[in-house]
């Protein structure tokens, strides 16, 4: 019987999640605990790569922690942002995240439709005199390189970010006693096993979103009872939903 769930994500900031309503409905218990978290470089660190903020006309943003650190390297390094710099974002969300630092104007923010670098393609193929700046977490591929290369646009990446381990307190560590656990990295998994090396699953479930999660997941030994995405079950809490339904 599944009466505490640990989901390795932030408390959702909505009240309207759809993990409020599982609770509701199952009488389960949800635990939001991240076993990641980002942590930006240092100015010593960014300093080192060789990088100057201003020798870019545009900047290509994948991710809410890219802006924090681009706009928290700034300040700490009294660099200010030019007002003309443009802003070339994966979404829609991402582009609106933007406003935290500067005013927001559309004849200088873009954004893609799918959540993709692809999606974003061709808005900066329009704008291909821009001398482009990616940042990016320490731990990527070149996808996002080889694009912009394809399309011989002036660009380059760099580090401004690196997952870390969320290191559970000894107090955590010892009331630890949850009936499943959802991940959705296999960073994630990584964390977990190093705050619980010695974790026997036993009648444990561990639920996973995404291919390369799951994969993870099996490669530590461990048994996977639920994986998501799936055709049927598009989204964690949907995949969540049915098996606690199916689950006698």
């Amino acid at each position: 019987m599944i009466k505490k769930i640990l989901i390795s994500q932030p408390e959702p900031s909505s009240e309207k999640s759809p993990y409020y309503d599982i609770a509701n409905d199952f009488g389960v218990e949800l635990v939001f605990r991240p076993f990641i978290k980002v942590e930006g470089l240092s100015t010593k660190e960014f300093r080192q790569q060789k990088i100057g903020l201003l020798d870019f006309t545009a900047v290509v943003f994948t991710s809410r922690h890219a802006i924090d650190n681009y706009f928290k390297l700034a300040k700490e390094m009294r660099i200010t942002i030019p007002e003309d710099m443009k802003y070339f974002c994966v979404t829609e969300t991402i582009a609106l995240y933007i406003q935290k630092y500067v005013q927001y104007r559309k004849r200088k923010v873009f954004f893609g439709t799918t959540g993709k670098i692809d999606s974003l393609i061709p808005t900066m193929v329009k704008h291909k005199t821009e001398k482009y700046l990616v940042p990016l977490s320490s731990v990527h591929n070149d996808d996002v390189q080889r694009l912009l290369d394809a399309k011989k646009l002036n660009h380059k990446e760099c580090v401004m970010y690196r997952t870390v381990s969320n290191d559970f307190t000894e107090e955590e560590a010892k009331n630890f006693d949850c009936d499943m656990l959802v991940f959705f990295s296999p960073t994630g998994i990584k964390a977990f096993t190093k705050n619980f090396p010695e974790f026997k699953q036993g009648d444990v479930r561990i639920a996973t979103f995404g291919p390369a999660t799951a994969k993870a997941v099996e490669e530590e030994g461990f048994r996977l009872d639920l994986e998501a995405p799936t055709k049927e079950y598009p989204s964690m809490t949907a995949a969540l939903r049915w098996y606690l339904e199916n689950d006698k």
